[in-house]
Parts: C-alpha cells; sequence; structure tokens
C-alpha cells in the first residue's frame, strides 16, 4: 500500500530507478524484480538530500509550532530514503555482495552525519520545545501517543548532543560517522572471517553420526564453493549445532577451535583492532554527552534506566547458572569417564549432552529430527498458533519477488472466519536457508513498517540459517531451529500486529531491552502440546511423534539450562565490560583483547572453561557490529516479562483467541506508542516478576 501523503522534493534521482515512486506492488513490497545492485546508493543519496530538504521546510516554518507542521511533518519525512535503506539495510545481511558492502563502508558516515544534521538542528529543537511548554502551561492538549511521541523526540535531541557547545558537537559528529564506518566494518569481516573458518572434511568417515541430510548439506556447501568433499559452515554462536551428532573427537574439536578462532587469527578478516578503537569511540562519545560510559547511555534510554539495575539483574543470576552447568558438567563427564567435571571439553559437551538426554530421557536430536520437518512447523506450528491466538491465516504468494531466489512470500489475513477471505494484513517474507552471503544468526527486518498517519501496512522478514538440503529432500530442524523459527516469528507479529498512528512508533520500535520479550513469549507455542502434536509428525509415513516423547520432551525442558543460562550470561556480562570502560581503560593492543575478555569473565564469575560464551568478543556482532552495544543483556531482560506473561496464558486457559487478543491488543498493537512497561502492566494488571522466570531456567 502506498502513501498519499509523500512529499516531492527535486533530487538527481533517475525516474526510472525502482525507488523513484512507492512501489506499485501490494502493500509496497520493494520491487526486486527490478532491484539491482546499482540502484542502492544513487536512490539513498538522493533521499537523503530529499529528507534534509523537507526538514529544512519544517525548522524554517515562520509558522508557530504545530503538532502537524512540526511532529507529523517530520513523521511524513524522508520517505524515499525510508524505502531506499530498509530494502537496502534488509538485503545487505541476508544476501550480501562486495559492491553492496564496499556501499555500506562510502554510506555509514553519510548516514551518521544525515542523523546530526536532524538531531542537531537547534531550530527543530525550539519548535518541540515550544510545544512541549504549550502542553505543560495547558494551551496544548496532545493524544497520549502524540504526547510520548514529543516526549521521545526532546530526549533524542538530548541524547545527540543539542544542549552541547560548536565545538563539541562537531566531536561527537566526527565520532559518529567514525563509530558507523567501524561497524560496518565489523560485521564485513565477520561475515568474511565466518566463511574461511568453514571447516573442509575430507574422510566421510570423520562425519560418523552426522545424519544422511545434514551430510547432504555439507557436501552441497562445499560444491557450491568448488571444494571436494564435505563444509560444516559456521554458525554465528560460538557452538555449533554439528558437534551433538559428531561422534569423532578430533572433528569436533576442529570445529570448535575453528568457531571461537573466528576474529582473532590474523589477517584482514581479524576483528580485534576494530574492536578496540569502537569500544574506545563509544566511551568517549558517552562521556561527551554527560555518561559515564556507553553502557550508562544505552541503560539511560532503556526500560533498566541504569547499569546498577543491569549489574543487579546479571550478577543475581550468574552463580546460580554456573552452579547448575556444573552440576550439568558433573553428569556429562559420568558418561566420558572423566574424573571431574571441569575435564569435560567445551567442543565435547553437546555430544555428552545427547548421550545424556538418551540415557535420562530416552531422546536424542537425531531421533527427532525426523518429524520436525521445516514445512510442517511453519504451517502446522507457527501459522497454525497465530491462527489459534490472533484469527491469522496466510497464503504464499509466488507471484512476488523476494530478493533472493529461496525467499518465500506470504500474504497474511485478519479476523477469518471459516470460507470468508479475510481482510489483507500485511506480507511476510520467510528467508530459512544459510548461504555463503548470508551473515549467521537469525532475524526479524522490517521493509515497510506499519502506520495509520501514511497509509501503510506491515510487510516483514525473517531469517534463518537452516543447512540446505539437497533438491527434492525434505529439510529436518533440530530442536532449537523450532524454537528459533517461533522466536523469529514472534518479532514478525510485533511488526505485523502493529497498529499505531506514527511510523516511527511502528511495531518493534520499542527499547531494545524489550523488543526480544513478545518474540520469547511465541517460543512457547513450539511446547504447547495442541500445537507440537499438530506438527511433529514423521516426514515420510506421516506418523506422530510418540506420545511419551512429547511427554519426555516437555519433561526436560529444564536440563540444559545450566548450559545455556551460563553461555548467555556470559556473554552479556562480557558486552557490559566492553561498554563499562572509560576511554583510557580500553586496551591499546590487540594482544590484550583475549586476556581482558578472560578477566571479565573471572571478575564476574563465569569463567567456567566447558562453557565458553555465546559469542566471544571477536565475532559478537550484537555488540560491535549490530544494534545491540551494551544491550546483549535485553535478552535475559525481556525473559522476565515473558516468563511471567507464560504464567498468565496459563492462569488464563492458555491458546485461546480471547487471551490471544487481549495479547495483541493491550501489547502488540501498541508498539512504541507509549511506555512498553506500561502496556505489559496493562496486560498483567502489575508489573513483572522475577520468580517464574528463576523456576524456568533451574535457577531456584
Amino acid at each position: 500500500m502506498t502513501s498519499t501523503h509523500e512529499t516531492t522534493v527535486p533530487t538527481e534521482l533517475d525516474p526510472a530507478s525502482p525507488f523513484a515512486a512507492p512501489s506499485a506492488l501490494p502493500y509496497g513490497l520493494p520491487d526486486f524484480s527490478a532491484i539491482r545492485e546499482e540502484h542502492y546508493e544513487p536512490a539513498i543519496l538522493a533521499g537523503m538530500a530529499a529528507h534534509r530538504a523537507e526538514v529544512e521546510a519544517i525548522a524554517a516554518n515562520p509558522e508557530p509550532a504545530t503538532v502537524e507542521n512540526t511532529l507529523e511533518a517530520l513523521e511524513r519525512s524522508g520517505q524515499l530514503l525510508g524505502r531506499a535503506a530498509r530494502a537496502y539495510f534488509n538485503q545487505l545481511p541476508s544476501d550480501s555482495t562486495p559492491g553492496l558492502e564496499d556501499v555500506q563502508e562510502r554510506l555509514a558516515p553519510l548516514f551518521a552525519a544525515h542523523q546530526d544534521a536532524i538531531n542537531m538542528d537547534a531550530r527543530l529543537h525550539a519548535r518541540a520545545k515550544a510545544l512541549a511548554d504549550a502542553a505543560a502551561a495547558g494551551d496544548l492538549v496532545l493524544e497520549p501517543d502524540t504526547a510520548y511521541l514529543l516526549e521521545k523526540q526532546l530526549t533524542r535531541f538530548k541524547r545527540s548532543g543539542i544542549a552541547l557547545s560548536a565545538g563539541d558537537q562537531d566531536t561527537l559528529r566526527e565520532l559518529n560517522a567514525r563509530i558507523t564506518t567501524l561497524e560496518a566494518s565489523f560485521g564485513r569481516k565477520l561475515l568474511a572471517g565466518a566463511n574461511e573458518a568453514s571447516v573442509l572434511v575430507t574422510d566421510e568417515a570423520e562425519l560418523a553420526g552426522l545424519s544422511a541430510d545434514a551430510k547432504a548439506g555439507a557436501r552441497a556447501a562445499a560444491e557450491a564453493r568448488g571444494q571436494d568433499g564435505w563444509l560444516l559452515e559456521m554458525q554465528l554462536f560460538t557452538h555449533q549445532n554439528v558437534l551433538a551428532s559428531l561422534e569423532d573427537a578430533a572433528t569436533r574439536e576442529r570445529v570448535q577451535s575453528a568457531s571461537m578462532a573466528r576474529g582473532a587469527a590474523g589477517g584482514e578478516n581479524d576483528t580485534r583492532e576494530v574492536l578496540l578503537e569502537l569500544a574506545r569511540l563509544r566511551a568517549h562519545h558517552a562521556q561527551l554527552l554527560g555518561y559515564e560510559h556507553h553502557a550508562a547511555y544505552i541503560a539511560a534510554d532503556a526500560t533498566a534506566g541504569t547499569t546498577t539495575a543491569v549489574n543487579e539483574m546479571l550478577g543475581r543470576l550468574a552463580p546460580a547458572a554456573v552452579a547448575n552447568a556444573r552440576r550439568e558438567a558433573a553428569e556429562l563427564a559420568k558418561v566420558s569417564g572423566s574424573p571431574a567435571a571441569d575435564g569435560v571439553a567445551a567442543a565435547d559437551w553437546s555430544y555428552l549432552n545427547e548421550a545424556v538426554r538418551k540415557e535420562r530421557f530416552d531422546l536424542d536430536d537425531a531421533a527427532l529430527r525426523p518429524y520436525l520437518e521445516l514445512e510442517r512447523v511453519l504451517h502446522d506450528g507457527v501459522f497454525q498458533a497465530a491462527g489459534l491466538l490472533f484469527g491469522l491465516s496466510f497464503v504464499e504468494r509466488p507471484d512476488l519477488p523476494g530478493y533472493h531466489p529461496d525467499v518465500r512470500v506470504f500474504e497474511v489475513f485478519d479476523a477469518v472466519e471459516p470460507g470468508e477471505p479475510g481482510t489483507g494484513l500485511g506480507l511476510f517474507l520467510a528467508d530459512f536457508y544459510t548461504r555463503e552471503s548470508k551473515r549467521g544468526g537469525a532475524w526479524m527486518d522490517s521493509l515497510v513498517v506499519q502506520s495509520d498517519l501514511l497509509g501503510e501496512r506491515p510487510v516483514v522478514v525473517n531469517n534463518l540459517n537452516i543447512v540446505k538440503p539437497p533438491a527434492g529432500e525434505p529439510t529436518l530442524l533440530v530442536w532449537d531451529e523450532v524454537t528459533t523459527l517461533f522466536h523469529e516469528f514472534g518479532h514478525a507479529l510485533h511488526g505485523l500486529l502493529s497498529d499505531v498512528r506514527y511510523p516511527s512508533q511502528s511495531g518493534t520500535s520499542v527499547p531494545r531491552d524489550f523488543v526480544e520479550y513478545p518474540s520469547q513469549v511465541n517460543e512457547m507455542w513450539s511446547w504447547e502440546p495442541k500445537i507440537l502434536t499438530s506438527f511433529a509428525l514423521h516426514h515420510a509415513t506421516g506418523e506422530p511423534m510418540p506420545a511419551q516423547w512429547v511427554e519426555t520432551m516437555l519433561a526436560s525442558r529444564v536440563w540444559g539450562e545450566g548450559f545455556s543460562t551460563t553461555e548467555y550470561l556470559a556473554a552479556a556480562l562480557l558486552d557490559q565490560a566492553w561498554h563499562q570502560l572509560t576511554p583510557d581503560q580500553v586496551p591499546t593492543s590487540v594482544d590484550d583483547v583475549l586476556p581482558f575478555e578472560a578477566a571479565a569473565l573471572a571478575a564476574a564469575g563465569v569463567d567456567f572453561a566447558s562453557v565458553p560464551p555465546r559469542y566471544r568478543s571477536t565475532y559478537f556482532n550484537h555488540i560491535f557490529g549490530g544494534g545491540y552495544s551494551a544491550g546483549y543483556y535485553s535478552y535475559i531482560w525481556s525473559e522476565v516479562l515473558d516468563a511471567d506473561t507464560v504464567q498468565w496464558y496459563a492462569e488464563n486457559g492458555g491458546l485461546t483467541r480471547e487471551n490471544g487478543e487481549a495479547f495483541r491488543r493491550k501489547l502488540l498493537a501498541r508498539g512504541g506508542s507509549q511506555d512498553p512497561l506500561a502496556s505489559f502492566a496493562d496486560l498483567r494488571g502489575r508489573a513483572a516478576e522475577i520468580t517464574p522466570l528463576l523456576e524456568r531456567r533451574g535457577l531456584v
């Protein structure tokens, strides 16, 4: 859907560019059949010029400030830039090329300068301040979402340096430009380093234990790179999924060592110099704005509020988590024959863990995978849960283009009655498979954001990194991939079910320590017996997963929480360690990076060699290449809300439309149009409590 409010500003963009006008495709889906690599940079540059002209007209308006000529005008501005930049920043991590990466390095400082020019414009600040003063005096009555928008706009001005001297503002601009350039460089090195670290196996005997379809995928990956053998590609996190299956200890160690060495092995893909400069410049940036360090700057604009609150949360959880992990290690040591729990190697943890699960729970991933076929999990799991909760239905649209042949487009319909087509809500793009051009991990993105002001409906994307099987073979998942699919779709629902006026408040436009909350809630439906038994069918026979297996899976959920909580907390604490430094405290030599990491983990009490951090510093893309610097704690912070919400569902009857509609109306639909903790309290009837999280994680 296109907007009727776009301001036409003369630019040098070729009218034939696929970005020159709003897309004519349904819901404004970018026309990827027409978009080429060379279209992005001219469209973004023209978009910046057009946006600056629009903002200049707002700032220079001689009329007194009003909501319409200031706040709404700012919300309407920048639409050319928005549609080009959203398409570009979606494709960059999903299907990158050297050309797209070059564009990023050229544009990163320009984006920073563009935002600085707006956020440091004293005239815009004066207009926003005039509106706030009029509201405070009772001369202007603001709708709640508009009042919240104004509050956040004034905060943005302050955090961008509006009160600094001209000289300090110049310094801040230089810092912002350099920081964005370094973040782009880190991401580029990380992707190349991950491809470089992939483990090539030439003797099939070394792959004993790996399933036939997983081996076929590894064979196809090797062939795609012109190599002979089986290529075990790197996932973003430290612990690689294949370690659970590989019987050969030497092969497991090769994979683990390759994973943990990423970014610290020297050469052009070494990330240590970049991360050190980033940590130092972020600390300088924070101090210039009056904060003790970068972590304090981040926490102040999140629901946590202070680093003290973050430190207290992480500090409360870490000792119990590590103790739990050591108990699990003792169990694994019995299987391995090791005389001590600490003798369990990190490379062997998953493999031994599978042996314990099989012995204790009569389960292992290899037995489960034939029952976890992607299409069933998607349609009879993820989509079915969304239908039962929110009345949504999904129709695949092969006529609509994605940015890569693997991308599938689904039209989403709302409140469907039996036999009725329902109302078109938006589009969901699914990009499930790993490839050399895609960075690791899983994430959600938006190509079009919902807005009543602009008359636009959402177009959202989910990316995963599942190994693609050979043509004609089913895609079989491990359980972690099932929960990841549900998790990322929780983000998608946050975007799809947004119902706000202003585009800047749409969907996932909430503090980073709240954004993971709805996605973590959605994971619960992967465990819901009604949903689980619908999708857990054998891919060849259609037979349901044995009932006792389902019961055992549910009973075994707490097992392994020591490992998962400890590896997560180690990464979160490492993030805080880097970002609670002042500029002069940041190490100066690349040789100090790993020793600093080791010392930080020891100081936090999470230096357990059997359970290394989920991400080491040198491949921690969330904090050095993405948007989670000093914010990786957000997952556990959000999980407090999530676990409490799971309890709310249980208290109110579970998987029902009534509960789904309450969650949708009171929380998902509101996006960032009000204080997100007020949205939670509206749903729950009180503030969140931590006890449900402690029980879930086995930390009580």
